[in-house]
C-alpha cells in the first residue's frame, strides 16, 4: 500500500469510546472531573484504541537516532559524534531514558534512521550517513522522506502486533533542535528568532548564529507551508520525518502515541497537517522548555499535563507520562464507585 493511500484510510479516534470512558469516570466516588488532564489522558486512550476498556499495561518508546548535516556549520554545542554515543548508551541500556523507562516497566527501541556511521544493538533502518546540510539545499529527497515517514508507520504497526497499548517517541541526534526548528518556523509562519532556542547550551553569540543558519536554509530551500513532507525533505531531517510516520502510525493502527518535547511536538503537527484526523490519536506528556514548545501545543490543541521544563530528549518527557498513565488507570480500574460506597454520584452544575 502506497503512502498516501495509508493516510487517506486513517479516520478519527473513537468519540463514543471516550464519551462512555468519561461515563465511567464519572461513576468513580470522587467529584467529577477532579482527575483534571489524567481523565482527559484515559478519554483520550479510550478513543484512541476504540473502547472503554482502558489496558495501558505494555508500554515502550520508539528512539529515532540520525545525524543531520546542518551540524557543519556550528549550530550546536557538540559534534555529530555525539549522536553515536548516545546510541551506544541506548543500546546498552544506560540513557536517561532507559533508565527511565526501566523503572516503569516499559520497553525501548534505539532506531538507526541515518546516523553517521552503524551502531550495534541499534535498529537499522538507515536513510544514508546523515542528511544534507539544509543551509546549502535539501536535507534529503521527497522521496527518501516519504521512505521515512513509512518506516515511522511500519515501526508502529510492528509494536502493535506485539501487543504494546502505548507508545511514545523520542529522538536523538546533534543538530536536531536546529532542524525542528526550521520546520517549525514554516509551519506555524513564525520568525525563526521566536521558535528556536538554545539546543543543548548556546551561547548568546551561537544562539545568533543558530538562528542565522536556520534563515539562510529557508531562504535557501524556499519549503512549501501548504506541503509538509516537502518541508520535511527541505529542512528536516530523518528522525523527524520517521517520528510524523509514527504519529500517522498511531492513528492507522488504534494506538495512543505521545508526544516527548521540540523535536517530536514538530513531527506530530507534521503528522497532523498530512493527515487532521491523527491529532486525536495524540497524547501530549510535557511542554518542553524551548520557545516552540507552549507554541506547538497551542497549535495541536493539547494541554501537556507535565510542566517540568525539560529538554534532555530522548523520549524522557514522553516516558515520564507513563507513571501517570499507570496511576490513572488503577483508579479507573480499582477505585469504588459511588453505588459501592452507598452514596448518590455527583451531578454536573447547570449554569
Amino acid at each position: 500500500m502506497e503512502l498516501m493511500e495509508r493516510i487517506a484510510g486513517i479516520a478519527p479516534a473513537d468519540q463514543a469510546a471516550y464519551a462512555a470512558c468519561q461515563a465511567q469516570l464519572n461513576q468513580i466516588a470522587k467529584p467529577l472531573g477532579s482527575l483534571g488532564k489524567l481523565e482527559t489522558l484515559l478519554c483520550r486512550v479510550a478513543a484512541a484504541s476504540g473502547t472503554a476498556q482502558i489496558d495501558v499495561g505494555k508500554k515502550c518508546v520508539l528512539v529515532f537516532c540520525a545525524d543531520n548535516g546542518v551540524v557543519a556549520q556550528g549550530v550546536a554545542q557538540s559534534g555529530s559524534e555525539v549522536t553515536g554515543a548516545i546510541a551506544r548508551s541506548l543500546a546498552a541500556g544506560t540513557t536517561s531514558v532507559s533508565v527511565m523507562a526501566q523503572a516503569c516497566g516499559a520497553d525501548v527501541y534505539p532506531v538507526d534512521m541515518g546516523m553517521l556511521q552503524p551502531v550495534p544493538g541499534v535498529m537499522d533502518c538507515r536513510l544514508g550517513s546523515g542528511t544534507g546540510d539544509i543551509s546549502l539545499g535539501a536535507a534529503m529527497s521527497r522521496q527518501t522522506a516519504q521512505q521515512a515517514v513509512w518506516t515511522g508507520m511500519e515501526l508502529v504497526r510492528k509494536r502493535v502486533e506485539e501487543g504494546y497499548r502505548v507508545i511514545a517517541t523520542g529522538e536523538a541526534g546533534i543538530g536536531n533542535t536546529t532542524t525542528s526548528s526550521a520546520v517549525a518556523s514554516v509551519l506555524l509562519r513564525q520568525p525563526v528568532e521566536r521558535v528556536t532556542g538554545r539546543g543543548s547550551g548556546l551561547s548568546d553569540a551561537g544562539l545568533v548564529h543558530k538562528q542565522q543558519i536556520i534563515a539562510r536554509a529557508l531562504e535557501v530551500n524556499r519549503p512549501d507551508p501548504q506541503d509538509p513532507l516537502d518541508v520535511l525533505a527541505k529542512v528536516g531531517g530523518f528522525d523527524l520525518a520517521a517520528m510524523t510516520g509514527a504519529f500517522l502510525g498511531g492513528a492507522a493502527f488504534h494506538v495512543p502515541v505521545v508526544i516527548d518535547g521540540l523535536i517530536s511536538s514538530v513531527a506530530a503537527l507534521c503528522a497532523v497537517r498530512m493527515c487532521p484526523a491523527a491529532g486525536t490519536y495524540l497524547l501530549a506528556s510535557h511542554v518542553s522548555a524551548e520557545p516552540a514548545g507552549k507554541l506547538l501545543m497551542e497549535e495541536l490543541g493539547l494541554s501537556a499535563p507535565l510542566h517540568a521544563d525539560m529538554r534532555l530528549g530522548e523520549g524522557t518527557g514522553a516516558v515520564a507520562l507513563f507513571p501517570l498513565l499507570d496511576l490513572a488507570a488503577a483508579v479507573y480500574h480499582r477505585a469504588a464507585r459511588f453505588e459501592q460506597i452507598q452514596v448518590e454520584a455527583y451531578t454536573p452544575w447547570e449554569n
